[in-house]
This record gives structure tokens, sequence and C-alpha cells, in this order.
């Protein structure tokens, strides 16, 4: 297990065997202590990407900027990520294009592009010290159309969204973010070197709805994991969802 996202794979059967109404809870949580990771959606107005690489790039970003050297101990990202890792995985997708793009550009974080799309994962931090040029960007009001991306390349892994839910593409990159990572905190040395080398890639696409049920591990989270490889991110609720939905799950390939 990463020594990095070791504190998310501990609480992973915890958090899915919680009751629904318990996954919004905040009352232990201080208001002006809570932590975010920005994830920014190049959307340019005269040529928008397509859903499903946006989703993928978002996906891919989030976890690069976990794994990436600076988290080690002693390195520069390395207190504000356990910062965030220590408590809930909240991260705040908004669109950006333009000059207001180029100048997230220069924030700490890492830009993944998929098949023209891009996104940026930011290093995660207080949501009350915001950068202004991230404050500035629109969290909603950009919506893209569903896309036909075919066939899932073989090799990389599976995130499959819930066909029963409808999520923005705002919500659905927040939550490929959050798969990757869980899957990640799952994975051995081995294995996390070897999808590094293929930049964190993975392919998102909607199963049926017979499909997910039959993947999905919410009743014995240790099962799925052991029999099928698949783990699944269950959301608080704050937004477009109820709480305890699952909106996500990932699959590792065999």
């Amino acid at each position: 297990m990463n020594r990095v996202l070791e504190p998310l794979g501990s609480r992973y059967a915890y958090w899915l065997g919680l009751p629904a109404e318990a996954t919004s809870d905040t009352s232990d949580e201080e208001p002006d202590q809570v932590r975010a990771m920005p994830v920014i959606l190049r959307i340019e107005r005269a040529e928008p990407p397509g859903r499903t690489p946006l989703l993928e790039a978002a996906a891919a970003a989030a976890l690069a900027v976990c794994l990436d050297e600076r988290t080690e101990p002693g390195g520069e990202w390395a207190e504000p990520m356990q910062a965030w890792l220590d408590n809930r995985i909240r991260k705040v997708a908004r669109r950006a294009r333009g000059a207001h793009w180029q100048a997230v550009l220069a924030l700490p974080g890492i830009t993944v592009e998929v098949d023209g799309a891009e996104a940026r994962a930011l290093v995660p931090g207080l949501v009350t010290e915001t950068p202004k040029e991230v404050s500035r960007l629109q969290i909603s009001g950009s919506e893209l159309p569903p896309d036909t991306p075919g066939p899932a390349p073989s090799g990389v892994p599976l995130l499959l969204l819930n066909p029963e839910v409808t999520m923005t593409v705002g919500k659905a990159a927040a939550q490929v973010g959050h798969a990757t990572m869980i899957l990640a905190s799952l994975l051995d040395e081995a294995e996390l070197a070897a999808w590094a080398a293929r930049g964190y890639r993975v392919a998102v696409r909607t199963p049926s709805p017979a499909r997910w049920k039959e993947l999905c591990p919410v009743d014995d989270p240790a099962a799925g994991w052991r029999e099928n490889r698949v783990v699944a991110v269950r959301d608080a609720g704050f937004t477009e969802v109820d709480p305890g939905t699952i909106t996500v799950l990932a699959q590792q390939p065999a």
C-alpha cells in the first residue's frame, strides 16, 4: 500500500459500511478547517472537449498530484496533502477558459491531456484560502453532451459511472478523481509503477444497470476487491446526489 494514500485505503471499507445518513455528518469538522482539492476543467467556448476524455483527464490528474514525488515526506506538497488525506477527500471541480485557464497553470498542480481534453488538479488546501485564480471560476454553468467513446482499451483501470445517477460533468470529474485515489490506495508498488508508466490513464464508461449491480461491492467490499478487483466511490451527498450514493466503480485490470 502506498504510504501517501494509506490513510484513504485504511478507511475504505469503513466508509462503505456507514449508514447513508452518516456519510454527510460533518459535526466533527471545524468549518474553517475544511480542505479540498481543486480540479480545473478546461472548457473553451469555441471548441469544448469531449465529456469522456475530459473525465479521464480529471481522473488521472487527481491521482498524479497525490503520487507526485513532492508529496513524499519532506516534499513541498507533503504537508498539505497529508492534512487533506487525514480527513474527507473533498474535491471541487471548476471550469476555466482563455486567460483564466492560463492563470491556473501557474498554481501548484498537474495537468493531464487526453484526446485534446485538459484537466488540472491542484494541491489541496483550506477552502477558506482558495486562491483568487480559482475562486473566481464557476463551479456550475457548463455541461457537456453525452458522447459515445466505444469499447474501453485493455490494460488500464476501468471507471464505471452509475447508470442510474445523473451527474454534471463537474460532479462526475470529482467522483472519478476519488475513484483513482481509492483504487491506487489498495495497489502494490509494482502495480502503481506500471500505472504511473502509463500516465495514470483510465477508461471512463457507463455500464448497463445489470453489469453495475453485478460488480457493485457495497455489501462486501473485501469480496469485491478480492474477486473482481473492484472498489466503489460512496458520496457524502453534499451536492447533486443523495447521501451514501455509490457514484463510480473502479476496476483494476487483470
